[in-house]
């Protein structure tokens, strides 16, 4: 049982890293798509409230 082979096995071994990488990169896409869908939703809700406005005759600045 040599401990430096084994040290130096393990420290060169990169069988997980793909699977941080994987795991990171699905994480900031989903971020990516939550903050997307949070400014939509704000700019819809903002939007159809003008547009009723409007048709109540209250605004026309749509």
């Amino acid at each position: 049982m040599d401990i430096k082979k084994i040290m130096k096995d393990f420290i060169e071994d990169e069988s997980g890293l793909t699977a941080v990488e994987y795991a990171i990169a699905g994480g900031l896409v989903v971020g990516g798509m939550i903050a997307a869908f949070s400014e939509l939703g704000d700019n819809a809700t903002s939007r159809i409230s003008c547009l009723a406005s409007a048709v109540n005759g209250d605004s026309s600045n749509c």
